[in-house]
């Protein structure tokens, strides 16, 4: 084969693997400006996590939240006890500090809330809520989707993941000062170790449902609390994307021994979200994302074929 055919067929290859992998790398789940009081936690570093929002309701802070789309943020479905009152509520994206200077935030109002049709409250599981936004977000550095899992993503027992919010440093305990956006690891607990650490108690009957998981310390310690309800639980998966696992739900009190957090299991709300919201990406096997990136590889490998038989 000539010299000339062969240094072509040496660029293509390149072009077709750095192509497959660059449509693979997902603009979700990736912040720019991440560095390798939640009870037990400490100051987040200013854009560590892009997705985080602020939910207010009549002027305070209320919940939690996490951006999926330019249109649309993740949040629990007890955040809304009714969803059809959305004038009371304020979006606060790229927000840093409640009571700070945000230089980089904007602001949202709702258009719209969807919570499933049969929830009741966050012990009896549908624990989530899509809050469309108005108007749509710009993206930068200081806001960012996070990557939603599809419904075989595993997080599995043990795994290290992080939660984030302004919520309460200890029960009762509101975060003083600034109000600096906190951060906690806390391991995933597997279903039946966290449902027999809430059998501990027979005065609190709590059972871990299907559609929830745990994450947290049988100790305590450290621990989502009041006011981080609706915020993300997110793992990051072996090629260093961020995905989220979780919901902020549920707990008894904060950071107590065998009372892990509960999460809202996302995992159980894919085919939900994908309905609500069509363009939705999610992160797996099953992630529209992998699709993009194998039409290139294939458009690449028949070119190659085509040159070959030149």
């Amino acid at each position: 084969m000539p010299q000339k055919m062969s240094t072509k067929l040496f660029q293509l290859v390149v072009l077709c693997l750095t192509g497959f992998w660059g449509v693979k790398a997902q603009e979700c789940g990736r912040p720019p400006l991440k560095e390798d009081r939640i009870v037990g936690g400490v100051d987040a570093t200013k854009g560590s996590w892009p997705w985080q929002v602020e939910i207010q309701k009549s002027g305070n802070h209320a919940c939690g939240g996490t951006l999926i789309t330019n249109d649309w943020v993740l949040s629990a479905a007890h955040c809304f006890p009714n969803p059809s009152d959305v004038a009371s509520y304020d979006i606060y994206v790229g927000r840093y500090q409640l009571n700070g200077f945000n230089q980089h935030e904007s602001h949202h109002t709702v258009s719209r809330v969807v919570v499933p049709s049969d929830y009741v409250e966050p012990h009896n599981g549908k624990d989530v809520a899509l809050v469309q936004l108005s108007p749509s977000v710009t993206w930068s550095n200081y806001a960012r989707p996070v990557c939603l899992p599809a419904s075989n993503t595993l997080f599995p027992a043990d795994m290290v993941c992080y939660v984030t919010g302004w919520g309460h440093i200890r029960e009762n305990a509101p975060l003083e000062g600034f109000g600096t956006l906190q951060e906690v690891q806390v391991p995933i607990i597997s279903q039946s170790s966290c449902q027999q650490m809430y059998q501990t108690d027979p005065t609190e009957q709590v059972d871990i449902l299907s559609d929830m998981i745990c994450a947290g310390y049988q100790e305590g310690g450290k621990d989502s609390c009041q006011g981080d309800s609706g915020g993300p639980l997110v793992c990051q998966m072996v090629n260093g994307t961020w995905v989220q696992a979780g919901v902020v739900s549920f707990g008894l009190g904060c950071a107590n021994k065998n009372s892990p957090g509960v999460y809202t299991r996302l995992t159980s709300y894919s085919d939900f979200i994908r309905t609500m919201v069509p363009e939705i990406r999610l992160y797996g096997r099953a992630s529209q994302n992998w699709c993009g990136g194998v039409g290139v590889l294939f458009s690449c490998l028949s070119t190659l074929l085509m040159m070959l038989q030149r």
